[in-house]
C-alpha cells in the first residue's frame, strides 16, 4: 500500500481525527487546487465538481464535517486519489 493509499484509508476509516495538513493533501492528491486562503480557511475547487470545499483549520485539526465532505465528493464523482 503507497502513502497515499495509507492516507485516504486513515481518513476514510477515522475523519473525527484528521490533522488539517492531511485534509489538505487529500483533496490535492484528489485534483482540487487551492484557489484562496483567509485566515485559518482554505478553499479548494476542481474543474467538474459543482461544490467548493472550504476547510479550516481548528486547532491543527480539521473539523469531522469537512473531512465527511469531502469523503462524499470524492466518492460521489469517483475521483481518484492520485
Amino acid at each position: 500500500m503507497t502513502k497515499k493509499e495509507k492516507l485516504y484509508s486513515k481518513i476514510k476509516n477515522a475523519p473525527e481525527n484528521v490533522r488539517f495538513e492531511e485534509i489538505c493533501a487529500l483533496a490535492e492528491m484528489a485534483g482540487f487546487t487551492l484557489k484562496a486562503v483567509q485566515g485559518s480557511h482554505k478553499t479548494y475547487r476542481r474543474a467538474g465538481v459543482i461544490e467548493l470545499l472550504n476547510f479550516q483549520n481548528y486547532g491543527g485539526k480539521a473539523k469531522p464535517y469537512q473531512v465527511r465532505q469531502l469523503l462524499k465528493i470524492i466518492e460521489f464523482y469517483d475521483l481518484e486519489v492520485k
